[in-house]
């Protein structure tokens, strides 16, 4: 039996917001409850709305930059910066930026949709 699982093959969430998600590890593709890790693209200008989850989300920036609007509190990352969001927190997550902005995502325990309680 394998110690390991090699992901090959993400699974491209589809969405309508322009921005690209490819989850590598979690439910939708290797059944992890536990974690999520997901690679992803915002376009310029691309925003959510604002959510509380029941999981901790940490951020790692690749290229251009994020904004995470925590409690009220603005910060923006940029390339090579990292942050850890608690869970039962409201965030909102936006590209307010002309450039895209390439990052990784990992949740704990997985994103899951039921779980994010989006406004």
């Amino acid at each position: 039996m394998k110690k390991y699982t090699l992901q090959k093959s993400p699974f491209i969430v589809p969405t309508t917001d322009g921005k690209l998600i490819e989850e590598h590890h979690g439910i939708p593709t290797t059944q992890n409850r536990n974690v999520s890790i997901a690679h992803m693209i915002a376009p310029p200008q691309w925003s959510e709305p604002f959510q509380t989850p029941e999981f901790d989300e940490y951020t790692y920036i690749i290229k251009g930059k994020k904004q995470f609007i925590i409690e009220g509190e603005t910060v923006i990352l940029e390339a090579g910066q990292s942050i850890h969001i608690q869970k039962n927190t409201r965030v909102q997550y936006s590209n307010p930026f002309e450039e895209p902005c390439e990052y990784i995502a990992i949740c704990t325990p997985a994103f899951d949709f039921n779980k994010v309680h989006r406004e």
